[in-house]
């Protein structure tokens, strides 16, 4: 590293080492994923790894307790399996880093026990996602992102497509052909999107009767289903649904939806939409679709959020060399690539003297020290 004229002839460098023991808690939408993905990055770092994977989607945490038995010693990585007691049992323990993806509520509670042995913490948390449609958008292109980034494992992704703001002037244009797009994808109606090999179900009964209230308390305060909104419980199947006419009294306008229902607000003035926005906790993305370079760049540079995609959804966490996490309420840190060795690793910085003068202006201060630390500090500044 280049030296600054304060510290002249000195050598400087950085050394990355490990943080220590981590504990990945990994979520259930993604649990494969989000459980070795931050793993490489650990043991890339030189960590030793306890793993805690979801306990509701056990049988892909027994996969990867099977797979890690198998690839590592237990000294190195251990896969710990249980409920959200076992998980509160591990944060009493004085890990040196805690990787948390899930919701801001159990992130809160996670930092709070991290706090208590000073570990550090990534946090990937989440948030209502907001995607903004301009006046100039392809609209094509925003439906065909739209329905893949918002359907996608039944909407049960962190940076999905939240709700949609739609300038009004396009809205009645738009609605027709997100929901072609949507017939095109999953099927034509009910029992063909039920058939439909690429479309998922709900986790378990809590999380479907969860989308079941809002679509009943979104219905009951005069939204529009435009298209969907059936549900078959015992399949826990909730169809692909499009909702108009939504409020800002509706749970759905407040509660983080994690499902496949996509609200659709129509909007005058870019203004009242970013101070929408701007009002509410910080997102973990922010979709703008808009061939107006300088209308996307005006929303950017306007609010915050962790990542941002311009005419695209979701491809950002797929990006190797960019760095993927949050901001305060949507998450804290960032993981991917370098940017998931550097969480993972301590960042020491290592100075060598070669052959510095700055022993010349230690005491005893005598005036020809004072008059040398004159002289360097109107120098340097």
């Amino acid at each position: 590293m280049k030296a600054a004229l304060s510290v002249l002839g000195t050598k400087a460098r950085l050394s990355f080492e490990p943080k220590g023991v981590c504990l990945i808690i990994a979520p259930w939408n993604y649990p494969f994923n989000l459980s070795f993905g931050p793993l490489v990055s650990a043991l890339a770092a030189g960590n030793s790894v306890i793993i805690k994977p979801s306990e509701l989607t056990p049988h892909t945490a027994s996969l990867i307790g099977s797979i890690i038995r198998e690839a590592f010693s237990v000294d190195l990585v251990t896969v710990v399996e249980g409920d959200a007691a076992v998980s509160q049992e591990l944060l009493t323990l004085p890990f040196d880093h805690i990787f948390f993806t899930g919701s801001p509520r159990v992130g809160k509670l996670v930092m709070e026990a991290a706090a208590k042995t000073l570990a550090s913490v990534t946090l990937e948390l989440g948030g209502k996602s907001p995607t903004i449609i301009g006046p100039t958008a392809n609209l094509k292109k925003a439906a065909r992102n739209i329905v893949w980034g918002k359907f996608s494992n039944n909407g049960q992704t962190c940076i999905a497509p939240d709700h949609v703001f739609v300038h009004r002037s396009i809205a009645h244009d738009f609605h027709k052909i997100i929901m072609e797009e949507v017939t095109r994808v999953y099927g034509k109606d009910f029992e063909a999107q039920k058939k439909s090999p690429d479309y998922c179900r709900i986790v378990n009964d809590q999380h479907l009767n969860r989308l079941y209230e809002l679509i009943g308390d979104a219905k009951s305060k005069g939204a529009k289903i435009l298209q969907g909104g059936e549900i078959d419980a015992l399949d826990r199947f909730v169809a692909p649904t499009i909702i108009s006419k939504v409020t800002p009294e509706m749970d759905i306008s407040r509660e983080e939806i994690f499902g496949p229902l996509l609200p659709i607000i129509e909007y005058d003035d870019i203004d009242h939409v970013i101070k929408q926005i701007n009002d509410n906790a910080k997102p973990l993305a922010l979709y703008i679709f808009s061939e107006d370079k300088e209308f996307a760049q005006d929303i950017v540079g306007r609010t915050s959020s962790g990542s941002v995609g311009i005419n695209l959804s979701v491809v950002q966490f797929l990006h190797p060399n960019l760095p993927f996490g949050g901001v305060n309420n949507s998450g804290i840190g960032s993981a991917h690539g370098f940017y998931g060795f550097q969480a993972f690793s301590h960042e020491k910085p290592i100075l060598l003297d070669r052959f510095s003068i700055t022993h010349l202006l230690f005491p005893p201060y005598t005036g020809k020290v004072k008059r040398l630390i004159s002289m360097t500090v109107r120098y340097l500044s």
